[in-house]
């Protein structure tokens, strides 16, 4: 039986943001990997978001995922922040051997997390530091870069998504960062309690921000996870 793994970035991202696990799973299989980009999406630099609706980015996943369902026997697929919704999305509608949800967002902006990551960046404005604050810069870019109708669009995903969450029936590995600013920790536990799937597994990163590709102890739930999808 031949395996597929398909990606899925988060909203205003890119593949930048799975291409680490992806790595770690090519070099130690000879599974196919696709990892599109969506429409409006890519390196930093490359954002054009205006004008694109949830519509666009979920029918993508969709051709994406018979593009790839056409070269393999069988389809996992692993979604980050928005992916995770979309790949929720996906298992709802197709056939999906298992489910990886990386950050997912099925809830959005944690608001203690973010008041202490606004704390930080005040502490770095004090200091003169704030050029040097990555958490700064990203959200800086973001919000010259992303127009409001676009995470109007990033809402309707969820929404469009959110109330068949609960037909999910195939294994599922959650993996969620204690400090993501982003979505709340709480979503991880939110998931687990939701999802039908009779094998669920969570993974809470201690130190996790939302990229969680890029946790300092990701080779370990790298692994977890590979095990997971190797398992029969």
């Amino acid at each position: 039986m031949s395996t597929g793994v398909l990606f899925l970035h988060g909203f205003s991202g890119g593949p930048y943001e799975v291409q680490p696990l992806a790595d770690f799973i090519k070099a130690r299989t000879d599974w196919t990997l696709s990892i599109p980009t969506f429409s409006g999406h890519g390196a930093a630099e490359e954002l054009a978001m205006k004008g694109y609706k949830a519509e666009h980015w979920m029918m993508e996943a969709e051709i994406a995922y018979r593009n790839l369902k056409k070269k393999v026997d069988e389809v996992i697929v692993v979604g980050f922040s928005m992916g995770g919704v979309i790949a929720m999305y996906l298992a709802i509608r197709y056939r999906v051997k298992k489910l990886v949800l990386l950050s997912a967002a099925a809830k959005y902006v944690s608001p203690p997390q973010l008041l202490k990551d606004i704390r930080v960046m005040a502490e770095d404005f004090m200091r003169h530091e704030l050029a040097d604050n990555e958490l700064f810069a990203r959200y800086k870019f973001k919000f010259k870069h992303v127009p409001l109708s676009a995470t109007k669009e990033f809402t309707r995903v969820v929404q469009k998504t959110a109330p068949y969450m609960k037909n999910i029936t195939c294994p599922t590995f959650i993996v969620q960062g204690r400090l993501d600013g982003i979505v709340p920790f709480s979503t991880a536990a939110y998931l687990e309690n939701l999802l039908q799937s009779t094998d669920k597994r969570v993974y809470v990163s201690k130190h996790g921000k939302h990229h969680i590709c890029y946790s300092d102890d990701c080779e370990k739930w790298f692994q977890e996870v590979f095990i997971f999808l190797k398992e029969i």
